[in-house]
């Protein structure tokens, strides 16, 4: 399920131009052969420090000359530790955002797993999809992802996504059109399954989920009961006994899912003079693979005020629909779309369940996890949601 209660970027987080690797000589093979983002990885190696970050070190990095660097924190570093670097030399970008390892080199092996999906994601799957996301400058992991570094572009003045205030709709339509451009390039690929760390969900898994789900329940309502309604109470109980066969439906549609595609997670350019707005999605290591839709619920039922969202909702799963099809996508009406949707809601609580039971708890962090329940609840109430299946 991925760690929702990760370090999340702040304002300042690193955005970037559409999904592609911008190094020359970009290594396809990503975590499967040569780990990297390009060839001249080969040279410059793993840093898991921002002193670290030498011009020197940068240039080799780059493979173009670097004359100075500077870089500075950005966010809290739960899991890992952004900073942004300033750079100034002939031919290279002022600005980059830099992601490392947690400080704490103890803990590093426990979260490995969700380094090397990012990796992953940077490496193997954006070159061949087409959602907004950070463009990737260098990616490299040792001692099984460990160690890790990964240079992304920033496109600051974006602006990170507020889950406690939600969105505008204009927002969550930029939103849920940029989600099937992960979805929709690789929809039902059987290539993906061959991909190491993308195999879907396994019943052995579930089940495990499934056991850790009741108890997880229990801690959260006993932190954050006072936030939420009774029937609230209800709701997130009534999602413990099918959560297993919940995980397990709908396989036979699938595509690489973000698994925590929610505003936290987005970055949000000023609209234009047509009010367009654009989007890149961060923060990769819940990667996997899985229904689509489950994406597209967990964005549109913990993102919305439930009135707001009750208004819109249609027109927002057939912007999401129509961008599938623009993408490729056939064989699969806007009927089964709003089935898959309406099944797929309980995503909502299940993250925020988890991410509030285990994570690192925070005054905000326990704000957003029960703002996202009672908008997802309210969803899953207004759909009746755990009778229904996929489309």
């Amino acid at each position: 399920m991925g760690e929702l209660w990760r370090m999340c970027p702040t304002a300042d987080s690193p955005v970037g131009a559409a999904g592609s690797c911008y190094c020359p000589g970009h290594v396809s093979g990503g975590l499967s052969g040569r780990k990297g983002c390009a060839e001249m990885s080969e040279t410059a190696g793993v840093v898991v420090d921002a002193d670290q970050i030498s011009p020197q070190w940068l240039s080799r990095a780059l493979s173009a000359q670097v004359d100075a660097v500077t870089a500075t924190p950005v966010g809290t570093g739960q899991m890992g530790s952004v900073f942004r670097l300033e750079i100034t030399g002939p031919a290279v970008p002022s600005r980059l955002m830099a992601k490392l390892p947690t400080a704490d080199a103890g803990a590093r092996d426990l979260v490995a797993g969700a380094y090397r999906q990012e990796l992953r994601f940077y490496t193997e799957i954006a070159p061949t999809v087409s959602i907004r996301v950070p463009g990737c400058r260098y990616a490299e992991f040792t001692r099984e992802g460990a160690e890790f570094t990964l240079l992304l572009d920033d496109l600051a003045p974006a602006t990170q996504g507020d889950q406690l205030t939600g969105c505008s709709v204009a927002q969550a339509h930029a939103a849920v059109r940029n989600l099937a451009g992960l979805h929709g390039p690789r929809w039902c690929d059987p290539v993906l399954k061959d991909i190491e760390g993308l195999a879907p969900t396994s019943a052995e898994t579930a089940e495990m989920l499934a056991g850790v789900y009741g108890p997880a329940v229990d801690i959260f309502l006993d932190k954050l009961s006072d936030q939420l309604a009774a029937e609230d109470h209800d709701t997130v109980r009534a999602c413990v006994p099918g959560v297993a066969g919940w995980l397990l439906a709908g396989s036979e549609r699938f595509a690489p899912v973000h698994g925590d595609y929610r505003l936290d997670n987005l970055m949000f350019g000023a609209p234009d003079d047509s009010g367009e707005v654009e989007v890149w999605a961060v923060d990769w290591q819940t990667l996997a693979l899985g229904l689509p839709a489950r994406d597209l619920a967990y964005f549109i039922g913990t993102s919305l005020d439930p009135r707001i969202r009750r208004t819109h909702e249609d027109a927002l799963i057939e912007t999401y629909w129509r961008a599938l099809c623009a993408h490729g996508v056939t064989g699969y009406s806007l009927e089964s779309c709003h089935a898959d949707y309406r099944f797929a809601l309980p995503q909502g609580p299940l993250i925020a369940v988890f991410g509030a039971a285990y994570g690192t708890p925070t005054p905000r962090g326990e704000q957003m996890f029960a703002a996202m329940v009672r908008r997802s609840c309210a969803a899953i109430r207004d759909w009746d949601s755990l009778s229904r299946l996929p489309g």
